[in-house]
């Protein structure tokens, strides 16, 4: 299948591609390159282009002979979208809307969408299933969530089968692809740890120590970005199926489905397991929560297990040792 992959030289994206092309695939990176990397779009084409501009996605729809659409090209700054809410409900969502309308347009009717734990703000409870009501407490989430309102609206009129997946904490690398988490700036948990561990970077910031929790930190919970790029790939299949299935009684349909690992891990045991791993402790200093901040944010991913098949593989001393790796390499080659 020919997909369409919207950040494709990114993070997240890069990743997706890598797996789309070891299940047979062919992925099509769509990225402007504003925070994406060009070397990292290895797997298929690369159309350097910004998804505001409707003529170039138009020309790659058409020229790649496009069949499904992977969307991760977003801002993903929480603080950042309190700041500057127009520019996420812009890029975020106006330019979804704008992908979505081209691509029903091109007649693909597939679409797996890069959503975010965020669309549910300050749970209640713990773990989080599907059914939690979706209260975002920043313009980051509500943008998803929107984008998220339009799939779903569309999919009678206009015979869109689409996947979110609502995603947790994404850490992780792949060294021997030479896929790794570069953001400028990097605001990341582990990425920030592991080059203060390296001294490679500052101290690490660590916002809170007086949570509700048994360390005094903050709980997360922590994928493995090649898990993550295999969900997708899962939803991509699971959307396959709903096509064929499409008007039988028993045809499957759209979902939102969390992706997570179901378990919690302190922001100190991040600081103490990349310490262990690097060989040396992580310099860090203790700062104030930030506000909106939630004690605690776990998947139930029962769902993703139930519908697409799929479930985290990798444990967390493996992620961090994979970015590790990869740190180690990213920093010779500077």
């Amino acid at each position: 299948m020919r997909v369409l992959v919207t950040g494709g030289a990114g993070y997240i994206g890069s990743h997706a591609c890598a797996a789309l092309a070891e299940a047979g695939h062919i992925p099509v990176a769509y990225d402007n390159l504003s925070e994406g990397h060009a070397e990292q779009a290895m797997f298929g084409p690369l159309v350097e282009a910004d998804l505001a501009d409707h003529g170039a996605l138009h020309r790659a729809l058409r020229e790649h002979r496009i069949e499904a659409v992977m969307h991760f090209a977003a801002r993903a700054y929480v603080g950042e979208s309190v700041q500057n809410p127009i520019r996420y409900f812009s890029q975020n969502t106006k330019n979804s809307i704008g992908l979505i309308e081209l691509a029903i347009q091109a007649g693909i009717d597939r679409i797996v969408f890069s959503s975010t734990c965020a669309t549910y703000g300050e749970p209640a409870s713990l773990p989080i299933d599907e059914t939690f009501p979706q209260k975002p407490v920043n313009p980051y989430g509500l943008s998803k969530l929107m984008v998220e309102q339009v799939l779903q609206q569309c999919e009678q009129p206009h015979g869109l089968h689409w996947v979110a997946l609502r995603y947790f904490n994404v850490i992780g690398a792949r060294p021997e692809l030479s896929l790794g988490e570069r953001h400028e700036p990097e605001t990341h948990l582990v990425p920030l740890a592991i080059d203060a561990a390296l001294g490679n970077g500052p101290a690490l910031q660590l916002f809170g120590d007086d949570y509700p929790t048994p360390d005094g930190t903050a709980l997360r919970d922590y994928i493995d970005v090649g898990d993550l790029a295999g969900a997708h790939v899962k939803a991509l299949d699971y959307l396959e199926r709903s096509t064929i299935n499409d008007g039988s009684e028993n045809g499957e349909r759209s979902l939102a489905c969390n992706i997570g690992t179901g378990r919690a891990t302190s922001v100190k045991e991040i600081i103490d397991t990349v310490g262990d791993i690097v060989g040396s402790p992580v310099p860090h200093s203790i700062k104030p929560r930030r506000a909106g901040d939630p004690p605690a944010l776990v998947a139930d991913p029962s769902l993703a297990k139930v519908a697409l098949n799929w479930t985290a593989t990798t444990q967390l001393e493996e992620s961090i040792h994979a970015a590790v790796e990869w740190h180690k390499t990213e920093e010779r080659v500077r």
